[in-house]
């Protein structure tokens, strides 16, 4: 990848110099002209300051050199943009502009082809070189696949086979590439009519297909509204979404069909030409040219007949169109066809019954009251009952002849005489019509005289629809339940609500109430409701707000429902201690299982995935947790002397799928109980002695009591007393109650053992322990008999045994035998028998004279015996210490 430099021109000779700068200006290329090429591969959106590339280092070059190099960086297009340079140490930084593949190479399609070309010069010039530099720019999914439109509609016919493919043209584009494009689509709801198909290309590029997969009947549903979703190949996948509205196509599978097979007509045989006698009508559920219906005669009707009674193509009304012979009696048989695009025409029959006037008939002079055109009269569904809808005025040629005027039909209407006034009739409503029960009426007035004359006049009623009805909720509440951290957009439910009415009074616009949080959206048209932001039910479990159907009628109708959302709980809360960690403070010898503290651990999930169960991690031989409480216990009674600090880590585990955790530190620190009297260290028995010179000055040091104490604070500090004396002047010693130091408060006049019972005690609470020990000094300039004074402390010790509690000296005075305390008894007192003896003797017969030899030999022994002693005692200090 590197090119090798040129060496001769670093040479140092002065000659060889010389050359090469000659060399320099005639071939640059050979000497001057280093040329290296570095490529560094980085991804896209990296953040300021990430190291790029060294290329010092890359190109290994030598830093020591002096002087030094320094690199210099070309300004190009994107130098100063994307990278930053180190002009020390060659090293090539991001800068603060994030680098967007897409927006940089946007005319590139190939991931290798998008790169940033750098020129990096090395100076000074005795070491120029061009380094060449080019940046990779890898794709990293950064971006959504988006539709070219929010919403996209495709045709789908009616008559579509089962398996029938229809491209969606409008396919998602994810600037992203290879695996980080879009690489697959489906359907948010596929009405369990169709699916979705992905298709590629040679290009590579994919296009889904909507697949038919049941029969289709625009006449049973028009249109499908979903939502298609775009995922590309990223970790976690993104996904783009766009509303697909299916429009069903109308084919003509439908043919027009009468209401009625036949129709009766009779005709008086003088009756006006343009009298209307019928009007047939078919009806065809398809839309538009596909229900187009075009009424004929049948080829079999004579011309003459044709001519007779004129047949409207478009609204299908018979009127007599020539004149009636009347002293002729005839019966015409129409036969009436609706032809329909494509279709078999539909047959129906009109007979018409021509009655021959043997004398003036009657006649019916019809004025309508309510709206009419072509005969057809126009009423609204609102008007009230009893409300006017026509009048009919009966003209009778022949008074002779009594006239019966009737109405035949079905329907809330009735035909009554008019007043007082002969020969006119009401045609009236009995109640309110209903458009959305029945929108047409036909009733025939007829007219009878005596003779059996029959006059008919046909009358059609058409209800007018009004915006009588407000839109209707399938359900008054509508329950959603959501997960937690749902991606945007979410597709909650499709609201539904129908309208009676017809047209636009029947149009249904859902509208969102005031109350409703802004993060929701409710489609006006199709009732698509979606929540635009992910929701959290640690902050809110349950939504609750209102909805409007609203109609398109005037004055508008409206219904509301309430929509209630329930946002499903999802363990993505770890549980949480109250304290970042915890420290209990409990007495020693605390009884075992006995509650040391609670551990308080909460979890913002719900159910399972907040409930929590506490362990310790490391180690559980001493202590455990109650998972309910999180109290925390010991398994038996603590000793403080053992060990007073305890360390645990205590886990918090919830019950989700997977599980969460969290883990704290709890310390446990033993507080001292005064359970330790004091151990006394020096001296060591109470056998041992000192010596006391007897012309010790007052004030002096002669000793001291040392012990300790194995508890903390109060319950080791220590106090020294002296409790008995025994022996010699009393007061001659004194103790520091602090130190233990004993001095001799007053010259000594008596010479012999003074015994002091020394009470060593603690401070402690409730109750101070303590210890004694025997202190003995012997009063003397010399140890003359040793044996002697061992027998006064033997005799010492027994009489002062109860009052010596030091717990060495009792465990070692149970262990002796009864024996072996008969034999010491008896020894000393055979000894003290044998010393009376020896003193009287040598008090009468050398009284002076060997006094005084004695006192002068002895001194110099009893200076060495006190040394000894006192050597002995420092040796015993240090070894205890």
């Amino acid at each position: 990848m590197f090119s090798k430099t040129c060496g001769a021109c670093h040479i140092t000779s002065g000659k060889i110099w010389g050359l090469c700068i000659l060399l320099l200006y005639t071939s640059p290329l050979l000497c001057s002209s280093n040329f290296s090429h570095l490529i560094y591969k980085i991804k896209e959106g990296l953040p300021k300051g990430t190291l790029i590339g060294a290329i010092g280092a890359d190109l290994k070059l030598d830093f020591s050199v002096d002087p030094p190099r320094s690199f210099s960086l070309d300004l190009k297009k994107f130098s100063n943009q994307y990278v930053n340079l180190n002009n020390t140490t060659g090293e090539l930084y991001t800068s603060a502009q994030e680098i967007d593949r897409e927006t940089l190479c946007a005319d590139s399609a190939d991931a290798k082809g998008c790169a940033i070309f750098l020129d990096m010069l090395i100076l000074p010039q005795q070491y120029f070189e061009l380094v060449k530099v080019k940046i990779l720019i890898e794709d990293v999914n950064d971006n959504d696949p988006r539709f070219p439109s929010d919403e996209i509609q495709i045709l789908v016919p009616e008559n579509a086979p089962v398996n029938a493919r229809f491209a969606v043209e409008q396919s998602a584009m994810d600037p992203d590439l290879g695996i980080y494009g879009v690489q697959t689509y489906w359907l948010d709801n596929d009405y369990g009519v169709f699916t979705l198909d992905v298709e590629e290309n040679e290009g590579g590029e994919l296009t889904p297909f909507l697949i038919v997969t049941e029969s289709l009947d625009r006449e049973t549903r028009a249109e499908y509204v979903t939502d298609i979703k775009a995922e590309d190949g990223g970790s976690p996948p993104r996904v783009g979404t766009a509303s697909l509205r299916i429009i069903i196509t109308d084919v003509n599978d439908n043919c027009p069909k009468f209401t009625e097979s036949q129709v009766n007509v009779t005709l008086i045989g003088n009756a006006s030409r343009g009298s209307q006698l019928a009007r047939v009508h078919a009806f065809d559920p398809d839309l538009g040219d596909n229900a187009l219906i075009m009424y004929t005669y049948s080829e079999r009707i004579s011309r003459e007949t044709r001519s007779l009674f004129h047949l409207d193509k478009v609204t299908g009304v018979i009127k007599l169109a020539g004149k009636i012979d009347i002293n002729t009696s005839k019966f015409y048989k129409l036969i009436v066809l609706a032809n329909g695009v494509g279709c078999i025409p539909e047959v129906v029959m009109v007979n018409v019954h021509v009655i021959k006037v043997l004398s003036s008939p009657p006649t019916i002079i019809p004025r309508f009251i309510a709206s009419e055109k072509d005969g057809v009269i126009s009423l609204s569904e609102s008007e009230p009952p009893l409300s006017p809808v026509a009048f009919f005025t009966v003209k009778n040629a022949d008074p002779r002849q009594k006239v019966e005027c009737l109405l035949e039909g079905t329907g809330p209407f009735r035909l009554s005489p008019y007043k007082n006034f002969k020969n006119e009739y009401l045609l009236e409503t009995t109640e309110m019509l209903d458009y959305e029960q029945q929108q047409e009426y036909e009733l025939t007035v007829v007219v009878k005289n005596s003779h059996g004359l029959v006059i008919k006049t046909l009358v059609k009623v058409q209800v007018v629809d009004m915006n009588d009805n407000a839109p209707v909720f399938k359900q008054a509440v509508i329950d959603i339940t959501v997960e937690e951290n749902n991606p945007p957009n979410t597709f909650l439910t499709k609201l539904q609500a129908t309208d009676k009415d017809s047209g636009s009074r029947g149009e249904v616009l859902y509208l969102i109430g005031s109350d409703a949080p802004s993060i929701f959206h409710l489609d006006q048209i199709t009732g698509v409701l979606t929540v635009s932001t992910s929701l959290d039910r640690e902050e809110k479990e349950t939504y609750r707000f209102m909805v409007r159907a609203v109609d398109r009628g005037l004055p508008r109708k409206e219904s509301i429902a309430t929509v209630t959302v329930t946002v499903q709980d999802r363990n993505d809360n770890s549980p949480r201690f109250i304290n970042k960690d915890f420290t209990f403070f409990v007495p020693e010898n605390f009884p075992g299982f006995g509650e040391i503290g609670v551990l308080s651990v909460t979890d913002a999930d719900a159910g399972e995935n907040g409930w929590v169960a506490l362990s310790i991690i490391n180690g559980s031989d001493i202590f455990m947790i109650d998972t309910g409480r999180g109290a925390l216990r010991a398994k038996t009674p603590l000793d403080r002397e053992q060990q007073g600090t305890y360390y645990l880590w205590v886990e918090a585990v919830d019950g989700g799928e997977p599980a969460l955790s969290s883990i704290t530190m709890v310390t446990v620190l033993l507080l001292d109980v005064n359970d330790n009297p004091p151990i006394v260290l020096f001296p060591q028995s109470n056998q041992s002695y000192m010596l006391v010179l007897p012309n010790t000055l007052p004030g002096t040091s002669i000793t001291e009591v040392y012990a300790v104490d194995r508890d903390t604070g109060m319950n080791a500090v220590i106090a020294y007393s002296i409790i008995k004396r025994k022996g010699g002047e009393p007061g001659s010693f004194d103790i520091d109650p602090d130190t233990g130091n004993i001095t001799l408060r007053k010259a000594l006049s008596n010479r012999g053992l003074y015994s002091l019972l020394v009470k060593v005690s603690d401070h402690g609470q409730p109750e101070p322990l303590h210890s004694t020990v025997l202190v003995n000094l012997f009063v003397n300039e010399t140890v003359s008999n040793e044996s002697y004074i061992q027998s006064l402390l033997t005799r010492e010790n027994i009489e002062n045994e109860p009052t010596i509690l030091k717990p060495e000296k009792i465990t070692k005075e149970k262990e002796l035998f009864p024996c072996q305390l008969v034999l010491i008894t008896l020894s000393v007192i055979c000894l003290g028998l044998l010393l009376v003896v020896v003193s009287l003797s040598t008090y009468i017969c050398c009284k002076l004279k060997k006094h005084k030899k004695k006192r002068s030999e002895p001194e110099t022994s009893g200076e060495i015996n006190c040394d000894l002693l006192a050597a002995d005692k420092k040796a015993q200090e240090i070894s205890n210490l």
